[in-house]
């Protein structure tokens, strides 16, 4: 049953929230501020729960049109994705109880396009959106989430509703950190969803699914080389704006192990074989990154 379970929302690919989450604790650490450890883990159970969700969602649709077979009957399938749905619902709810509007906001928007992801008349899915969209949920709104409920009120943003007006104050500088920050978790992100799509080609054309690599032909390829690099060059500008430690720099080394799997890649580019390189890949850079910024955050 558990094993079903694990298969049916797919939890070897619950990585790419977790290394989010496990970066930006690290970057928490790294500028000497306090975790507000309830919170910050009734955040990471709800983002985790509805992780799950989603894939339910698209595993229990996709098997209407690609003659895959459920790991449980229909109707059991249905109902483990609404009890998940309902934990993580009323778990985002207290969170936003416990905070404020701003985070009621970002999760109404996260839970809408984490269900319409493969649900609804044209699902996103089936357009050239998913890495984009895949790589903001999950590689910038997780990191500003957290950082949100653990750093001081007005931080970043500050929102004021009442019945007369609406009153929204942004600062701009600590919006451009995050953004930095979130370079590397989008570009890792967005490239595991590239390299399934780009595996996934022939299949997805058979069932009317049109994704960025439908789009790009061949030049999906070097698009997956390219992100790469350009999260390297994001730790270089976080280095070069102070946002982090030159000891991160540290975590350049990582592109001699990256380069290999991408190599392999553009070679064959085949779900069964190759696209573990995309998940390799995520795993080294974004373990060597977080590494590096809890490495600094005991040294300064």
């Amino acid at each position: 049953m558990v094993k079903r379970f694990f298969n049916y929302v797919e939890i070897k690919t619950k990585i790419t929230s977790l290394f989010a989450f496990l970066m930006t604790i690290a970057y928490i650490f790294y500028i000497k501020k306090q975790v507000n450890w309830e919170l910050t883990l009734v955040f990471f159970a709800s983002m985790f729960i509805f992780d799950l969700v989603t894939t339910a969602i698209n595993n229990y649709i996709d098997t209407k049109t690609n003659q895959q077979i459920l790991d449980f009957k229909r109707n059991i399938a249905l109902l483990i994705i609404y009890v998940l749905l309902g934990i993580s619902t009323a778990l985002g709810l207290y969170l936003a109880y416990r905070t404020d509007i701003v985070i009621l906001i970002i999760g109404a928007v996260c839970f809408i396009c984490g269900i319409l992801y493969t649900f609804g008349p044209i699902p996103i899915s089936r357009q050239p959106l998913g890495e984009i969209l895949s790589g903001v949920f999950y590689g910038l709104f997780i990191p500003f989430i957290i950082l949100y409920i653990n750093l001081p009120k007005g931080t970043f943003v500050l929102l004021d509703l009442n019945l007369k007006t609406i009153s929204l104050d942004i600062n701009v500088m600590p919006i451009i950190i995050v953004v930095l920050l979130s370079i590397v978790p989008v570009c890792t992100t967005a490239n595991i969803m590239l390299a399934n799509n780009i595996c996934d080609l022939d299949k997805d054309i058979e069932v009317q699914r049109f994704t960025l690599p439908y789009y790009l032909g061949k030049k999906a390829i070097y698009l997956f080389a390219g992100i790469y690099y350009l999260a390297y060059v994001g730790i270089i500008l976080m280095v070069v704006f102070k946002v982090l430690s030159p000891i991160c720099l540290i975590a350049l080394l990582s592109i001699f192990a990256v380069q290999k799997n991408i190599n392999q890649f553009l070679k064959v580019q085949d779900k069964a074989t190759t696209f573990i390189c995309s998940i390799k890949n995520y795993v080294i850079i974004m373990g060597s990154i977080t590494l590096m910024i809890f490495i600094s955050g005991f040294i300064t």
